[in-house]
């Protein structure tokens, strides 16, 4: 059966109740427990129902990361990071998504793992991953305009250093101080928040019959005339 593409209401429910009960199989036992039989049991539907919404494990841990990444956007949105500069702004959304890993590592690590093991026919979810990670930091930074080049090219740099410090944690070969320190020096490479222009000083009419150039009089300035 074919992959299920645009979802009516009823089916994004049953995907969501899929999600959820993948959710709460990696959280208590991780990648391993995370079994797609377990998975359509837990959820209640059938094990081909699950494939046709999901064709592989990895499909579906990938899909389980968008969703944490969609929840964590939100409560971002309700509760934005506070710091003054846009780089510390992302540092601290940065550091708040670790410490939600920290709380549920098994998670984390099966989360990271099916990235890790996500091969081409998981393109499309992958970059979903990386999409919705470069738009969480970019809404940190509240630049108010279109992001330049140089910006583009930190955040990119700022995804996969927190990508890598997520593999190298979960792995330990770093510790959580570490990771710490990673994360806020590599926000350091986002520029500044550029100055604000200020407004145009508002141009003050000549006085109706002052010779024209001498606007300078209206503000008690003198203006005078070389005799021709």
């Amino acid at each position: 059966m074919g992959r299920i593409t645009a979802l009516t209401v009823r089916q994004e429910a049953r995907r969501q109740r899929i999600l959820d009960a993948s959710t709460r199989l990696a959280a208590g036992g991780g990648f391993d427990a995370v079994q797609m039989r377990e998975v359509a049991e837990e959820s209640g539907v059938a094990l081909g129902t699950l494939y046709r919404y999901f064709p592989s494990k990895i499909h579906l841990l990938v899909a389980v990361m968008q969703d944490q990444l969609g929840q964590l956007h939100d409560t971002l949105r309700d509760r934005p990071p506070t710091a003054a500069s846009p780089g510390e702004r992302v540092a601290e959304t940065l550091l708040r998504a670790f410490r939600a890993l920290q709380r549920e590592p098994l998670l984390a690590d099966a989360m990271v793992r099916a990235l890790i093991f996500a091969d081409r026919s998981v393109r499309v979810e992958v970059d979903t991953v990386s999409v919705l990670t470069r738009a969480i930091i970019l809404d940190a930074m509240r630049l108010g305009a279109e992001p330049s080049a140089d910006v583009v090219s930190a955040v990119r740099v700022v995804e996969h250093t927190w990508h890598a410090a997520l593999v190298s944690w979960l792995a330990d070969r770093c510790p959580v101080a570490q990771v710490r320190v990673d994360i806020r020096t590599v926000c350091r490479l986002i520029p500044p928040a550029p100055p604000e222009t200020p407004p145009p000083a508002p141009r003050t009419a000549t006085p109706e019959g002052a010779p024209r150039g001498c606007g300078e009089a209206a503000r008690g300035i003198s203006c005078r005339r070389t005799p021709g």
